[in-house]
């Protein structure tokens, strides 16, 4: 779909509101509640703006066209509140009720651009959070009778409100209880346990101290959106960063993955073939402590947040950046290693589309069956803008996969599996399906005008006409139901797995700073708390970023005419789904929009596969009459379901120790019994199953299901 128009038009609209919010920005913003006893976060000018232009963009341009009114506004509150304490472990109901001022007014504030109530809200929600974890400090080292018959609540969301500190005392002592009962009953002494639950929450208590007003205006404006509809969204500036990298499945920096232990920055994981890997200089445990830029001066990043300390690291390929290292195994008081690297663009090649080929049995018949996983539909833009012919994306990775399937390992079918594969980019579902049909409509898109858009493939030919599977289950979202929907519709290939997730809308991306006129940038900079914005040397003011906005401005359809919104796209094979279908989907969220359909386009099957169909659901019944996988799968499903149900648990140690037992004992016997049908040898508590071992039932009756079609269409 093209928004080139609807940029242009919105870049004129939002030119002029901006220019009157960086005027009216020199206004006395309403006075913010101060909490006593921390340090009171407050919203910068930028976000305040942002606010206000978020409010317009939802209400003029978001395919439901609501105006924010006292019910969404209620609707707000009570999002706001769930996503701080959704537990009810912080909150008492005195804080509760004095937060009931704000259920009515949160829409005209936020048109305003007024953060000053929910701002003030996580301020309480911060010193609520700092005393139970001081409590539960204090707490650790207490004394415990484990074999008293007591209960835990850990599941508190339908429960009322804490009626005072003194109820959430007695919450937070039974919590910290609970945990050094898992502690013993995992075979380590006491006092070791308390040890690490007291370094467990000085950390928590650390993480928490270095929240800042991007992760205050974060939330809030998470609880917004997801009120309006599920997919609309707001990213600050370094989560819009993280977003576009994923989708293009790459990034710009040395090549690992970092984390955080004990406030120091830890290198988790070398990727290969990048700067990191071929120098041979880091390895996974080394500690950075410190990053200079070029040959600039070192900086200490002891303490920092890990988004801080990781943008000081990545940088634009070709740009050279020193690291003071503590090498693993060495003591924080060693002299620290000087290492420098050269920036280079990472390829995340293990979130790409993969291959593997598998040989099944199937009436005495041996057959090659291809499985091309795809974990998600990416594409690097600003690659392919810039003109890389080798730029990454899930269509030109699946047509090599599917050159050597065919090609070098001779497979006789195709499976694609797009298992909890949440979608992507639209353009990428497109061309995919293009693999698979020779030419045709694919989508149909619905704008908020009501005009409808078909999205053809136009490219000519087929990369892969043999037998054809899609996996799915009720995790594959949006591009993949629309990948699905195509090839079901079409007569392409089966559909195998569960019902899909539902996620039928579309979203536009919108750059706010591509929106405005940088020299209105400049003048809100000027605004803007000279400390934290303004440049060495009396230079020009830094720009600020205002992040980006995923609009939902149109819904999906098939071909055939039904939205892919709410039912998402019915297998034909179906399998009992691992997720609850109850709680896992659009049809469980309250804002999702409805199910609908319109007019079918005009596209020619490739087949008619109702006959077939119809003789490989039999097949498949047939076997799962039998099938002792089946069955364990059923009855796990099941405990599952039971386990999910409670929301309690026991404070006795023996209790709960048998309790554990029973469960363990109970899916190692369910191990072992599936070992045994495939030959394999008994493996006791704690051992480690090797990957080539492990097995997968629901792909290993699609492989059956592909076999069978091979042989039911001969």
């Amino acid at each position: 779909m093209d928004f080139k128009l609807f940029k242009e038009m919105l870049k004129r609209i939002l030119m002029v509101t901006f220019t009157a919010a960086v005027l009216a920005c020199q206004a006395s913003p309403k006075q913010q509640p101060i909490v006593e006893g921390l340090p009171n976060i407050k919203p910068a000018e930028q976000q305040i703006l942002v606010c206000k232009e978020l409010v317009a963009l939802i209400e003029n341009y978001n395919y439901k066209k609501l105006k924010l009114n006292d019910s969404i506004s209620s609707l707000i509150l009570d999002e706001y509140i769930k996503s701080l304490d959704g537990g009810k472990n912080y909150f008492q109901q005195a804080d509760i009720k004095e937060f009931e001022k704000y259920r009515n007014t949160l829409d005209d504030d936020f048109r305003n651009g007024d953060l000053s109530a929910p701002f003030y809200i996580f301020n309480v929600y911060l010193k609520r959070y700092n005393e139970w974890i001081n409590y539960s400090l204090v707490q650790v080292k207490g004394k415990y009778d484990f074999n008293q018959e007591e209960t835990y609540v850990f599941d508190r969301e339908k429960m009322p409100w804490a009626a005072s500190s003194t109820v959430l005392n007695d919450i937070w002592k039974k919590r910290i209880k609970y945990e050094l009962i898992n502690l013993q009953i995992a075979g380590t002494p006491q006092e070791k346990n308390i040890e690490t639950l007291t370094k467990r929450y000085t950390n928590l208590r650390s993480q928490v101290a270095k929240i800042n007003n991007q992760d205050v205006f974060q939330t809030i404006m998470d609880a917004f959106t997801q009120t309006i509809d599920p997919h609309t969204s707001y990213f600050n500036p370094s989560n819009a960063v993280a977003f576009n990298e994923d989708m293009a499945r790459s990034f710009e920096g040395i090549g690992a993955r970092l984390q955080m232990e004990n406030e120091v920055l830890k290198i988790g994981e070398i990727i290969p073939g990048g700067p990191a890997f071929r120098s041979k200089l880091l390895s996974a445990g080394d500690r950075i402590i410190a990053v200079a830029q070029g040959a600039g001066e070192f900086e200490d990043i002891i303490g920092w947040r890990i988004e801080n300390s990781v943008s000081k690291i990545k940088g634009p390929k070709g740009t050279k950046v020193r690291l003071k290292i503590i090498p693993a195994g060495q003591e924080m008081s060693s002299k620290p290693v000087i290492i420098e690297l050269v920036r280079e663009k990472i390829v995340m090649e293990e979130s790409s589309a993969k291959k593997e080929v598998k040989t099944i049995q199937s009436n005495g018949k041996t057959f090659k069956i291809g499985i091309i996983k795809v974990p998600g539909f990416y594409a690097d833009f600003k690659a392919a803008k810039a003109g890389d012919p080798n730029y990454k994306s899930t269509t030109r990775d699946v047509k090599l996969l599917i050159d050597t399937l065919k090609n070098k390992d001779k497979v006789d079918a195709i499976v694609m599996d797009l298992r909890a594969n949440g979608g992507g980019s639209l353009l990428e579902a497109i061309s995919l399906t293009g693999l698979f049909i020779d030419k045709g409509p694919v989508v149909q898109v619905k704008d908020l005008r009501g005009d409808i858009e078909v999205s053809d493939d136009e490219n000519p030919g087929v990369a892969w006409a043999g037998p054809f599977g899609v996996m799915v289950d009720r995790l594959s979202a949006s591009a993949s139901e629309i990948f699905a929907g195509a090839i079901q519709d079409y007569g392409r290939g089966i559909i195998l797995g569960t019902q899909t997730y539902g996620k039928g809308t579309v979203q536009s991306s919108i750059d706010l700073n591509s929106l405005v006129n940088r020299s209105l940038l400049q003048r809100l900079a000027a605004l803007v708390d000279k400390g934290t914005m303004r440049a060495p040397n009396g230079a020009e003011p830094a720009v600020p970023q205002l992040g980006q906005v995923n609009l939902t401005m149109a819904k999906f359809y098939r071909v055939n005419g039904s939205s892919t919104q709410h039912k998402g796209v019915m297998p034909d094979i179906v399998f009992p789904s691992l997720y609850p279908l109850d709680k896992i989907g659009e049809d469980t969220e309250r804002s999702a929009l409805a199910w609908d359909v319109i007019q079918p386009s005009a596209f020619v099957p490739v087949s008619d596969l109702s006959s077939i169909k119809a003789n490989l659901k039999k097949l498949h019944e047939e076997r799962m009459k039998s099938s002792v996988e089946y069955k364990m799968m059923e009855q796990e499903i099941a405990d599952m379901k039971k386990r999910d149900g409670e929301v309690s648990v026991s404070l006795n140690i023996n209790k709960l120790k048998a309790e554990r037992d029973s469960l363990e004992n109970a899916a190692l016997a369910r191990a072992n019994k599936l070992r045994a049908l495939r030959g394999l040898a008994p493996v006791k508590k704690g051992d480690k199953i090797k990957k080539e071992e492990s097995f997968d039932f629901v792909e290993d009756e699609s492989l059956q299901v592909m076999a069978d079609l091979m042989q039911v269409k001969n």
